[in-house]
């Protein structure tokens, strides 16, 4: 129209943060950097009851702790069929009991990652659908796995034996703990 036309060589920014978004990479509260606490109840050696998973109500001993913080522990897998396993201290209940596992002596290879399972590669996408005709593999157990479970279960059985009341131990291990009509947690004692 004759005038002077006006072009903005920069947009406007339509939204305006309040906070600035903190830097990339700053972090100090990294998880592997934290420090894992344990209950001090969950001592080695401590008899505990399994809360949840596949051995639940199963009692197991308490080994140690693991880097992760999750507890080592076993049935032992000849008394109650319980294996070596990690288990988050969450679905553990500690009981008064105890057995001295001070001569038991751990592989030296087993830790965090003895216990992950090996990922299943994966399957190409051919043609004719084979997603169904694919099965999952079941999980064998290594000899290497078994072995390392024999050694601890002899040594932990071993020091059930000194315990003073080792019989008696032994089938306090075999039994399955359960809540029957008119008990209540809360106001046992463990």
């Amino acid at each position: 129209n004759g005038g002077k036309r006006m072009v903005r060589v920069k947009r406007l920014r339509n939204d305006v943060p309040t906070l600035d978004k903190a830097p990339k990479g700053t972090s100090t509260k990294f998880f592997s950097k934290q420090k894992r606490t344990l209950r001090p109840s969950l001592t080695n050696g401590t008899i505990a009851i399994v809360l949840a998973g596949a051995h639940k109500g199963k009692r197991v001993v308490v080994l140690k702790q693991l880097a992760s913080g999750l507890v080592l522990v076993t049935g032992p897998l000849k008394l109650n069929g319980c294996p070596m396993r990690r288990i988050n201290q969450n679905y553990l209940l500690a009981t008064k009991t105890s057995v001295d596992v001070t001569a038991v002596k751990l592989p030296e290879n087993v830790n965090d990652d003895y216990f992950k399972h090996a990922k299943a590669p994966k399957a190409k996408k051919t043609e004719g659908g084979d997603i169904f005709a694919a099965k999952k593999e079941e999980y064998k157990v290594s000899d290497a796995r078994k072995a390392d479970q024999e050694t601890v279960d002899k040594q932990v059985l071993a020091a059930m034996k000194k315990h003073p009341e080792g019989a008696s131990l032994k089938a306090y291990m075999k039994a399955i703990f359960s809540l029957s009509k008119g008990q209540f947690p809360h106001t046992m004692a463990f």
